[in-house]
Parts: C-alpha cells; structure tokens; sequence
C-alpha cells in the first residue's frame, strides 16, 4: 500500500468511486489519486461554477487529510469562455483561487481557441494564470493515464 503524507491510498478514497486509467477506483483499490483534472466544455455559468468550487472542494477535503492534491481545469470547446480575459465573468474568483492553492492549473484548449478566433474574427486573451495546451480533450488522456481521477464539470 502506498503513503501520502501518513494517509493511506485506501484511506484517501474510502467510500468514493473515481474514475482513473484503470478504470474505477474504490477503496479497496490501492491506487492513489495524484491529481484531478476537471474538464469545463460548457460556457454555462453554472457549469463553470461548479469546477471554481468542486477545485476548492477537493483541495479543502485532501488538505483536511494532510494531504495535497494536483489539480488541473481544462476548458474546451465552449468552456474556453471560462479563461477568456474578454469574456469570463469570473475573472476574480479565478485568480483568488490559483493564489490560494498552489497546486491548481488552469489550461485551455489552443485547438478550441484558435476555432474561436477564427469564427469571431478576434484574438481571443487569456485570463492571468492560464496555459494553452495543444489538445484539451488530450491534456485530460495524458493525466488520467498518469493515474489522475477525472470530473466533468
């Protein structure tokens, strides 16, 4: 059985079914969640407040552990708006959130952008904080096959 910070794998995820590259994770599975990436492919308001909160959820309750947890946000598709410095709405609960956990990334999808900025005819800004990453729905593969749990907000 593997350790984080005194907490075992098992003791990390009592209780919870998360889906990682093996396919789900329950407790009696001794596979660690090293990270999770949460993908917002949605420009609902909604949708987009929920990965804001589920990132300060899950840092809160791994911290409570003693333990800390990578966490990525990956917006594709129609949930580029959520890292767009001209369109989000979201701008300040954003950076509070990236200054408060050290571990979380945000990365948008530079294939979705540069759809985007053809359609419209813009240069569509970053937020502060965000990254480009060639493919989201490829930067979500890559972590979960590194042994990262996945949420689609």
């Amino acid at each position: 059985m593997h350790s984080l910070n005194g907490w075992s794998r098992r003791g990390l995820l009592a209780g919870a079914t998360i889906l990682t590259a093996g396919g789900p994770a329950t407790a009696k599975d001794d596979r660690l969640v090293d990270g999770v990436v949460i993908l917002i492919d949605s420009n609902e308001p909604y949708v987009m407040g929920h990965a804001i909160s589920y990132s300060a959820n899950l840092a809160k309750h791994f911290a409570d552990k003693g333990a800390k947890l990578l966490i990525e946000v990956v917006a594709n598709g129609k949930g580029i708006e959520v890292f767009r410095a001209d369109k989000t709405t979201l701008i300040e609960p954003l950076a509070t959130l990236r200054q408060s956990l050290p571990n979380l990334t945000y990365s948008m999808c530079a294939s979705s952008k540069a759809i985007a900025e053809a359609r419209e005819q813009v240069s569509i800004p970053l937020i502060s904080g965000a990254s480009l990453v060639p493919f989201g729905i490829g930067r979500v593969v890559d972590l979960q096959l590194k042994g990262w749990a996945y949420i689609h907000a």
